[in-house]
């Protein structure tokens, strides 16, 4: 599998061979460094761990889990059904990935603040008709009465809305740019520009291909 961090830097388009538009998105990819590789026997699951972007500010316990690889700010863990040769302080870079490669992004969505029920989860507001005029915008009734008589967990209801951790699957490399660290790929990723992102290989996209 192939897994590694980077982080986003906007959109732009680029024209296909065939003259046609696609909206891509600008990433920044790497170079990571393994800095831990969890084990069956050690660990109960296989997994290996990258760091992204040098750190010079550690406490104790971040630098001393890191005394054997480079010193990074970022850190996230990747399960893997095959180690293969991974050592730690092995360097990964997009060099990895081809275009026409599929690949899932995970990252942070952009956070949108309190909103209420019509923009968070698309209700349609109360009636404009018949003498009502201040409630277009309520959520309405939102529990029972006697029985249960409680509002129930989960409730589509006004709140925060935005930063949660959105994947985007089966999105298509369109070209990689080795010198500057640099993928495009097919439609837009989560965040809003510098979000840290984790690519990984997709296994539907790529199966399918």
């Amino acid at each position: 599998m192939k897994n590694i961090l980077g982080k986003k830097h906007g959109m732009t388009r680029v024209f296909s061979e065939e003259g046609i538009v696609e909206p891509v998105s600008v990433l920044e990819v790497g170079p990571c460094v393994v800095t831990q590789i969890k084990t069956e026997q050690k660990h109960g699951y296989q997994a290996i761990q990258i760091g992204y972007l040098a750190a010079n500010r550690l406490n104790a316990p971040e630098a001393g889990h890191l005394n054997r690889a480079s010193l990074v700010r970022h850190l996230r863990e990747f399960k893997v059904t095959d180690l293969g040769d991974s050592q730690v302080g092995q360097i990964i870079d997009v060099g990895m990935f081809q275009p026409g490669d599929f690949v899932d992004i995970t990252g942070i969505s952009k956070g949108k603040g309190f909103a209420g029920g019509m923009k968070r989860h698309n209700f349609r507001g109360g009636p404009k008709t018949h003498g009502q005029s201040d409630r277009a915008r309520a959520p309405g009734s939102v529990g029972a009465g006697t029985t249960p008589g409680r509002v129930f967990k989960g409730t589509p209801m006004a709140g925060h809305m935005g930063s949660q951790t959105i994947t985007a699957s089966n999105l298509k490399v369109i070209m990689v740019d080795i010198e500057r660290n640099l993928i495009l790929v097919k439609g837009s990723v989560p965040g809003s520009k510098n979000t840290i992102l984790s690519i990984k290989e997709s296994k539907k996209g790529n199966k399918g291909s």
